[in-house]
């Protein structure tokens, strides 16, 4: 299992992605998830929470961020731009057509 801090940096380079701004740092949603991050620092001993509780919470968030991003990725790829010839279908999936000499 990653540590907390390296699923940190992978949701704050999700957001990178996910985010128009130059300064992800003024952003609200990275400003509460470094909130959230330094207040839960040592949630087990301190608070009556389960002890991976955040962890569990922090890899969900990146699980949904990661699959939201590749999901536009395939959707940008694959999206219909109309009708497409057998070879542009077939290049598509990875395929090639046998030449046909006429």
């Amino acid at each position: 299992m990653a540590s907390k801090l390296t699923i940190l940096r992978q949701i704050i380079s999700e957001l990178r992605h996910a985010l128009p701004k130059d300064k992800i740092k003024d952003d609200l949603t990275v400003q509460y998830i470094l909130n959230q991050y330094r207040k839960y620092l040592v949630t087990g001993e301190q608070l009556c929470k389960a002890r991976e509780e955040m962890q569990f919470i922090a890899n969900t968030y990146l699980c949904y961020l990661r699959s939201t991003r590749l999901s536009k990725e395939i959707q940008q790829e694959f999206h219909g731009k109309g009708e497409r010839t057998v070879e542009d279908t077939a290049k598509l999936v990875g395929f090639k057509l046998p030449h046909d000499p006429k």
